[in-house]
């Protein structure tokens, strides 16, 4: 980002402080001070890499763009917003929330696992876009013995009956049994795509988990339901592959 200068309410709006209107408030309020001077106007330009910014003592520092990785749990939709449903959103702490972040790409309500969630819209559009081929790795459960054949139908793409197209996928079959234990890399990201590929060689995923993105994994200490920013390497990791 360049030097360009912003108005100060939209500074604080960025860095998660809260809405426009609860940030003018607080200025009109006399309770932020630029570069150590109170400052009680909300259009007043500041310069987001060297102005010091802060409320009641507080610092708060900008940057350009945010990203955090969540572990998803179960019963959350992968929205920003859902009439019914609460969203992957309301996971995170209210400041994080104001940040506009967005989730890159879609973890259906009952899949758990690596999600990542920005305000960059050109990272997100590099890590969904089929033409990349950012890699997808899904750890399931199914209902069913998962076969040899059905390693050779994924790795040459399956097609369904009502004429949706999967590329190639890599199925490994960690156990086969009555419930077997799969590992699957897709690097599209279609609605319902790893249950419907299961699917269409006559299994049923039972539990499934998002354990790996571009050359990112999911942390193994990064508890079901928690969420925090991404280290640079962890950003590298990431997108190294765009």
């Amino acid at each position: 980002m360049s030097g360009k200068k912003i108005r100060l309410d939209k500074y604080l709006v960025h860095v998660g402080y809260g809405t426009r209107s609860t940030v003018q408030k607080v200025i009109r309020g006399k309770k932020v001070k630029v570069d150590g001077q109170v400052i009680i106007k909300p259009e007043t330009a500041v310069n987001p890499l060297t102005s010091i910014v802060e409320v009641n003592g507080e610092r708060m520092d900008y940057q350009e763009f945010y990203h955090f990785i969540l572990n998803k749990p179960r019963g959350y939709i992968t929205a920003t917003e859902d009439g019914r449903d609460q969203t992957v959103l309301d996971l995170l702490e209210e400041r994080d929330q104001n940040k506009e972040v967005f989730p890159v790409g879609r973890l259906d309500k009952d899949t758990e696992g690596l999600l990542i969630l920005t305000n960059d819209g050109k990272m997100a559009h590099g890590l969904l876009s089929p033409k990349r081929h950012v890699d997808k790795i899904y750890y399931a459960r199914v209902a069913g013995k998962m076969t040899e054949e059905d390693i050779k139908m994924f790795a040459e793409g399956i097609t369904l009956t009502d004429g949706t197209k999967y590329a190639p996928g890599k199925l490994e079959i960690i156990r086969s049994d009555e419930e077997s234990e799969i590992y699957v890399t897709i690097h599209e990201g279609k609605f319902h795509q790893v249950k419907r590929m299961v699917q269409a060689v006559g299994k049923e995923v039972v539990y499934l988990k998002r354990i790996k993105m571009g050359g990112l994994e999911l942390p193994e200490d990064l508890s079901l339901g928690n969420y925090r920013t991404l280290t640079k390497e962890e950003l590298d990791l990431l997108t190294q592959t765009q």
